[in-house]
């Protein structure tokens, strides 16, 4: 669902701290999306003051870069004109954005694990971002394997 070529349609993905899954939802969505026709951006209903470690080095394996990110607070200015609301399995604390379809991907929290295990998370969300894109017709870029 793309609003016009002028005016892509905004994909907010929001998790409690908005340091791990969502970033690393939103790193893959903008690499992957065509920009004329969707864009991500990451929210946090508590963020942190910055994107965990353990998330940074896990996406620099996949040559994306999220050292120098920092999580935003999840605010009706941002949430504003959204499409398309992803939480990422925050249960009751899941936010609402007035206007946007929301889908959840309950998916476990990345902070603290170890590289084996955070690796698998990362990769069910590229393919969950992928299966997005696709679905929505935003145009999918290559997009080279971990």
């Amino acid at each position: 669902m793309s609003l016009s070529p002028s005016q892509p349609a905004k994909v907010v993905v929001a998790c409690v701290d908005g340091a791990g899954r969502s970033q690393m939802a939103v790193a893959f969505f903008n690499a992957l999306a065509d920009p004329e026709h969707a864009r991500a951006v990451a929210a946090g209903t508590r963020p942190a003051s910055r994107v965990h470690p353990e998330v940074v080095a896990a996406m620099n394996e996949t040559g994306s870069d999220l050292a120098h990110v920092r999580p935003r607070p999840l605010t009706p200015e941002l949430c504003e004109g959204a499409a398309l609301l992803i939480t990422m399995g925050c249960k009751e604390q899941c936010p609402v954005a007035p206007g946007a379809r929301s889908e959840d991907w309950p998916l476990a929290d990345p902070r603290g694990l170890e590289p084996k295990d955070l690796r698998p998370i990362r990769d069910e969300i590229r393919r969950r971002v992928s299966e997005l894109i696709q679905r929505e017709r935003w145009g999918n870029r290559a997009l080279s394997p971990p």
